[in-house]
């Protein structure tokens, strides 16, 4: 069901930058697709009781997770990072909670999403990357 996520299987933060790079999307784009993952969560967590009591004070700063606001070797790349903390807490905790019609829903709404973000891509794409991979420890 959600092997078309960025979080899905083993990801780290070069399967999400191939992600992100598959659908065109530079970094404004990004936080946008990340702000809308972060805003799912942070709703299901306010409604779950036992996700509330736990789990909401994670949810008080945006974005979320130990690599939040850390651009570290990166060159601004920053939404590849805080995309796996947020995804292995989503992947984790609130895919296991849902039943197959809600992951059919998310999975939708996933789709639709990427769809509109790709469209967006199209009127500012994303600049090409530099002789020296993003990657690279420099």
């Amino acid at each position: 069901m959600s092997g078309h996520f960025p979080f899905s299987g083993k990801a780290n933060r070069v399967s999400v930058f191939a992600f992100y790079e598959k659908h065109g999307l530079g970094l404004v784009l990004q936080e946008k697709y990340y702000r809308w993952w972060y805003e799912l969560a942070k709703s299901y967590v306010e409604k779950d009781p036992d996700l509330k009591l736990t789990h909401a004070p994670n949810f008080a700063h945006y974005p979320y997770g130990q690599h939040a606001l850390h651009d570290f070797h990166l060159h601004k790349y920053q939404w590849c990072t805080t995309m796996i903390d947020l995804g292995e807490f989503i992947k984790s905790v609130i895919l296991p909670k849902m039943n197959e019609e809600q992951l059919h829903i998310l999975e939708r709404d996933h789709e639709r999403l990427l769809v509109q973000l790709e469209e967006e891509a199209k009127t500012s794409p994303r600049p090409p990357v530099p002789e020296i991979g993003y990657f690279r420890h420099t």
